[in-house]
Order: C-alpha cells, then sequence, then structure tokens
C-alpha cells in the first residue's frame, strides 16, 4: 500500500456549514434581541371579565380593625377570614400611627390562615 499525505483540503462543505451556523445565530439573536417571538393569537368570543375579589382590612390609629368597612374584633376577623378562599388577595391598610403590635397580630391572623396574596396599602412619600 503506497499512502501519500494529503495536500489539498477540500474547504467548500466547511464554508457551507459555517454560512449555517451563521444564518442561526443571526436568526435567534434577533428573536433574544427583541424579547419575543412574534404569534398571532386565534381569536375567540369574548368573555365576560372575572374581577378578582379583594378583601380590606383598615386600622385606624386607635387600633381598631374594620373588615370591609365594618368595625371587628380580632376573633371575629378571624372567623369572618377563615370564610373566605385561600386565594383571596386581601388588602391591609394601617394607619402610621397605630402601634406596631397590632397591625403584627393581623398579619399573623392572615399568614395562620393561609393568605398568599396580602398587599400593604402604602402612599408614596413626597420629596
Amino acid at each position: 500500500m503506497d499512502e501519500q499525505p494529503i495536500d489539498s483540503l477540500n474547504m467548500v462543505p466547511f464554508i457551507d456549514i459555517m454560512l449555517v451556523l451563521l444564518t442561526i445565530v443571526l436568526t435567534t439573536s434577533t428573536l433574544i434581541a427583541s424579547g419575543r417571538i412574534p404569534v398571532k393569537l386565534p381569536e375567540a368570543s369574548a368573555q365576560p371579565e372575572q374581577r378578582e375579589q379583594t378583601a380590606t382590612i383598615d386600622i385606624d390609629a386607635a387600633g381598631v380593625a374594620y373588615y370591609l368597612g365594618e368595625p371587628v374584633t380580632p376573633d371575629a376577623l378571624k372567623v369572618k377570614l377563615a370564610a373566605l378562599k385561600r386565594d383571596t388577595a386581601v388588602l391591609l391598610r394601617a394607619d402610621k400611627a397605630v402601634a406596631l403590635q397590632r397591625f403584627i397580630d393581623v398579619a399573623d391572623t392572615l399568614k395562620q390562615l393561609g393568605f398568599g396574596k396580602v398587599a400593604v396599602q402604602t402612599e408614596s412619600r413626597r420629596s
């Protein structure tokens, strides 16, 4: 057997592969840069808007808790909240002069009952 060293290498297949890879990189980088892939969504008949029920708890400066505008005792608040679904959003509004312990008591009641969607309403600070 007479083996001879390869004197030349056909570069055309390598160039084709590199051009395909370059095309793939440029296509995907465009989609990543825009942050989304354009999709035309199918149309459906309009469904009634489903509003999420929100329970509001207010605590005034004297430490009195109000559930949906009605004053409640801590035990009554616990009973009323226990009747709600656990995925109900709860808005907690407390006066800035209220004792921190009263706020913590209400927040702790929400945690014990398993509410996960709890928001505390504040006002933005004006400079």
